[in-house]
């Protein structure tokens, strides 16, 4: 009988309205916080969380005399809440696109070597077969990017499933590896300069990625293996525009994919110091969410996605369209 008085709850009480204060109190960390910006009482607050944990027979929040803490069960009822919420809030866009004349939409988040090539590349075929398609980018690491992938706001990811607590959610479609050069502006004074290695670029200035990137830790790690003390003299920025007037007008060195940088080199902007740079980064690819259905916009980018990876990467790593690996 209390198992069943419990389901009748959450099927008729566990609505937006709650779990919006379920993802504030996780945000808040204080019931009062949270009460306002639901703009509830604290005691109607205090007495929906006792009915949740009632109703699933669980503690959610550990009360401190500092405010409140997600126990693992709340984590996952949050995670959960905000997912949902997140999947209504797509459906309202996507109506309200369709409403106004719009083709549906999609979002995606890319690292910088696809962001430049395929991506791009992508979204021309998808726009030529449904112009009135909303699409949205984001430049961002792997990492970021499949945190807002699980939150709802991406549809798609094209990057890494680095140390991913939650990878067998994931879908991974592989597609290329990065192949990384070191550069400098064109009139570098090492520019002309033959057979270049690290050991020679120890001591210049260097344009990296922050702390925690994939590309930064481990060209510190090559550093580390040949016996050099990392650089310390150090500009932090993922902004192309910003690293090709840093190497343009001061004799900084960086690290970024080759295919970037081709544009750039050819226009007399950048000189390639170190052609081919081993920095094991390791296979990007298409990543969505294995038990969540696209959106139909976002159906018809992945479908461009996939048509231009197995053109553009020889040879393709690209798997039968609608398949893929961890």
């Amino acid at each position: 009988m209390a198992s069943s008085r419990s389901d009748s709850f959450i099927r008729s009480r566990l609505k937006a309205r709650q779990m919006i204060f379920l993802v504030h109190l996780d945000e808040q960390r204080s019931v009062l916080k949270a009460a306002d910006a639901c703009g509830m009482t604290q005691p109607a607050a205090s007495k929906l969380l006792r009915e949740l944990e009632e109703a699933f027979d669980v503690r959610l929040f550990d009360r401190h005399a500092r405010g409140i803490e997600p126990t693992w069960f709340g984590e996952v009822l949050v995670r959960h809440a905000r997912a949902v919420l997140s999947e209504i809030t797509l459906a309202q866009q996507e109506i309200a696109a369709l409403k106004g004349g719009l083709a549906g939409q999609a979002a995606i988040g890319t690292v910088l070597s696809p962001g430049t090539s395929l991506v791009p590349q992508a979204i021309e075929v998808a726009k030529r077969r449904r112009p009135g398609l909303r699409i949205s980018v984001d430049l961002d690491y792997s990492r970021p990017l499949v945190r807002r992938l699980f939150q709802g706001d991406l549809d798609i990811v094209i990057g890494r499933v680095m140390d991913c607590e939650r990878a067998e959610e994931l879908q991974f479609e592989p597609l290329a590896d990065e192949h990384h050069a070191v550069v400098a502006g064109a009139a570098h004074p090492l520019a002309t300069k033959r057979s270049l290695t690290l050991a020679d670029l120890a001591d210049q200035g260097w344009v990296l990625p922050q702390p925690g990137s994939v590309l930064r830790d481990r060209l510190l790690g090559v550093f580390v293996e040949l016996g050099l003390a990392p650089p310390t003299n150090v500009v932090e920025t993922t902004s192309v525009p910003v690293i090709t007037s840093l190497l343009r007008d001061s004799d900084m060195v960086a690290v970024l994919p080759l295919d970037v940088v081709q544009p750039y080199c050819q226009a007399g902007v950048l000189k390639v110091l170190i052609p081919s740079l081993t920095v094991p980064m390791g296979l990007f690819g298409i990543i969505t969410l294995r038990n969540r259905q696209v959106s139909p916009g976002a159906q018809v980018l992945l479908a461009a996605l996939r048509e231009t990876a197995a053109n553009l990467y020889s040879p393709p790593l690209l798997r039968a369209a609608g398949g893929g690996r961890r």
